[in-house]
Formats: C-alpha cells, structure tokens, sequence
C-alpha cells in the first residue's frame, strides 16, 4: 500500500537525520551544517506524516 511505503520512508528519514545530529557531535568543524540537514531531513519527514494524515487516508 502507498501509505506504508511513504511512512516507511518516513521513517528512515527519522533515522537518518537522528544519525547526522549524532556525526554532528563528533565532528564539530562541520556540526553547525550537519545540524542544519538534519533539521531540514526531520522537516521534511514530517511534512510526509501530514501529507499522508490529510491527503492520503480516508475520513472516519
């Protein structure tokens, strides 16, 4: 089914931008960046979640 492929995705993004805040730590010439993708991976992971609760399932 089309949503659980999306929310999957969704999940794995999740993940990754948990794992770039984690590189974030360790490498602090490039954290301030990598905070930024990670943000931006989490936004956009997000943004999925809503598009499937308002556009994709059916009303109750």
């Amino acid at each position: 089914m089309p949503i659980n492929a999306i929310l999957l995705e969704v999940e794995r993004l999740h993940h990754v931008s948990e794992r770039l805040a984690k590189l974030a730590e360790q490498h602090p010439p490039v954290s301030e960046a990598l905070m930024t993708i990670s943000g931006n991976v989490r936004n956009t992971a997000t943004i999925l979640e809503v598009l499937v609760a308002t556009k994709m399932t059916k009303p109750i």
